[in-house]
């Protein structure tokens, strides 16, 4: 699931204003477009009546270019049931550009650049649609979302007029249509030896000032051995980046996969710099504390996955950052050999911030749509047909799990839902002799994000829907005001902020091993001003009150 950078957007809801704003786009009457309302010669092989709960047929075959991303667990293959069985329900066939997982980034961004690019675009998380916006190469998506009924339902009925919100642009419009969650949903946590904790009288933890004495009593039975060794250290960040993320969370700032430069400060209605910020410190410190009682692993922040999994498997360690793939397909397998070991998730621990889940979790990567698919007689079919397989239930089920009564059996919504009992996907049915994604297509990584609650919880075993029915029940925090930069403030602020980011995450690294001592915060601030932070604060917070002023 992850990016993972794990875009965030917290604090401060557009409330009224922001659902006013979502209306007026979705009518079209914000569009600047001189022909954007004339859609006379783009309808061939659209439906006349196409509506929510409508299955979308073409009136006649029709074939869009669609850039596919392949993904080495489970590669593109041309006769996955997924393409037939998407052509016989819709009449669509793709002329698909296949781009393996590690080019597509950059191939994605070449072809755009040169004016190449196919219709559909997808697999794009926000902000990374910015880049193409000034020289008019992707669509302003906001203006045609007349054309797309069920998108149109989805953010109304969830009440994700706010989360929309943050991703216009200058000119009040958004250029990405984003992949929608009925609610915020939590999967990434720590993991623990649960069989460590039961021996040692450890009860399961709540806070992170619990988290602390767990890993202290585990020391003291361990004294040889780092009870939290952990993972995800890739770059950009400063290491451990689910570690930080979740932390930064419960304390109310930005670190780590969570990280965005900006934070909404509320009550002075303004955004600051997150790296800035007194709970900045704060999650530095505990993570510091952690390190100089050796609770925590120092290469926690440099070490491989590999390294930290065969840590963890050898019972050098006893916890570890995870989600839920992870547990079961990683951690389950790892320790099998350890007589007795057990693992399971730990409930998110709570911070400051009290019991609360971040809510930019609601949006999931999504698609941008290239400006010449405006011109194509297809072009209102296409943006229905993209409505009915991302937006329907229908089609957000059929590219999650396939078929009924070939992939699966049951109903998502009645609690009956099973694959196939010859079918596996991320260890639902271990052992089956096919896989759901490599062998059918469905599930691919480009088309099944996002959806209803009970989508969502038809893909996690019994364990994880409680998990997940424990999470439910936690308050997701508010979502910031838009703060859009036009081109001219977006080349300056991206200087700005790569030298600020590559400055906080090496002096964060730094104070938490203890190499630089917290009684140099005040000299880190200056250093931080000295990389320009109140000039790219204020380019923000100008943004922030034009946008409010044009579009609030």
């Amino acid at each position: 699931m992850h990016e993972l950078s794990r875009r965030r957007l917290l604090f401060g809801a557009a409330g009224v204003a922001g659902a006013a704003a979502f209306t007026l786009a979705g009518c079209g009457s914000d569009s600047s477009s001189k022909d954007s309302k004339d859609l006379s010669k783009n309808k061939v092989g659209a439906m006349d009546d196409f509506g929510v709960g409508t299955q979308f047929k073409a009136t006649a075959p029709i074939k869009f270019s669609i850039a596919v991303l392949s993904n080495p667990g489970y590669p593109y293959k041309a006769d996955w049931m997924f393409w037939s069985e998407l052509s016989k329900r819709t009449n669509i066939s793709f002329d698909p550009t296949v781009i393996p997982l590690s080019d597509y980034n950059q191939k994605r961004s070449v072809m755009i650049s040169g004016g190449n690019a196919p219709s559909i675009i997808p697999k794009t998380y926000h902000p990374g649609e910015e880049e193409y916006i000034a020289s008019g190469a992707i669509l302003p998506v906001s203006d045609y979302l007349d054309l797309m009924p069920n998108f149109k339902d989805k953010v109304a009925k969830w009440k994700l007029e706010s989360n929309i919100d943050g991703l216009r642009q200058a000119d009040g419009k958004f250029y990405l249509l984003p992949g929608l969650h009925e609610a915020a949903w939590q999967d990434y946590t720590l993991a623990a030896r649960t069989d460590v904790l039961e021996k040692l009288g450890i009860a399961t933890p709540q806070t992170w000032d619990d988290i602390t004495n767990m890993l202290r009593a585990i020391k003291q039975a361990y004294p040889d051995k780092y009870p939290l060794s952990d993972r995800w250290s890739n770059a950009p960040g400063p290491g451990a980046n689910n570690l930080l993320g979740i932390l930064s969370t419960a304390y109310g700032t930005y670190a780590g996969w969570a990280w965005q430069s900006t934070h909404w400060d509320d009550g002075a209605k303004k955004f600051v710099y997150s790296g800035s910020m007194d709970q900045y410190k704060q999650v530095v410190q505990y993570l510091n504390t952690l390190v100089s009682e050796k609770l925590l692993d120092p290469e926690s922040f440099t070490q491989s996955d590999e390294d930290a999994r065969a840590k963890f498997a050898a019972g050098k360690s006893f916890v570890i950052s995870t989600n839920a793939q992870e547990l079961v397909n990683s951690y389950r397998k790892d320790i099998a050999k350890i007589s007795g070991a057990t693992v399971a998730k730990l409930p998110l621990p709570v911070g400051p911030m009290g019991p609360v889940l971040d809510g930019t979790t609601r949006l999931e990567n999504g698609l941008m749509i290239s400006s010449k698919a405006r011109d194509s007689e297809n072009f209102v079919a296409m943006m229905q047909f993209i409505d009915w397989l991302w937006y329907s239930d229908e089609g957000e089920l059929f590219a999650k799990w396939g078929v009924e009564g070939t992939t699966y059996t049951g109903d998502v919504n009645a609690g009956t839902f099973k694959l196939a009992s010859d079918v596996d996907w991320a260890g639902l049915n271990p052992g089956a002799s096919k896989a759901l994604n490599a062998d059918f297509g469905f599930s691919n990584g480009v088309f099944a994000y996002g959806g209803s609650t009970n989508l969502l919880n038809s893909q996690f075993p019994q364990e994880e829907q409680e998990y997940q029915k424990l999470m439910n029940q936690r308050q997701t925090l508010p979502l910031p005001p838009p703060k859009p930069l036009n081109a001219d403030e977006r080349e300056q602020a991206t200087l700005w902020e790569s030298g600020l980011r590559d400055h906080v995450d090496q002096q964060t690294l730094k104070f938490i091993l203890g190499e630089r001592p917290l009684s140099d915060w005040d000299a880190y601030l200056s250093e931080l001003k000295g990389k320009s932070m109140d000039q790219y604060v204020d380019t923000v917070n100008k943004a922030y009150e034009r946008f409010q002023k044009e579009h609030g």
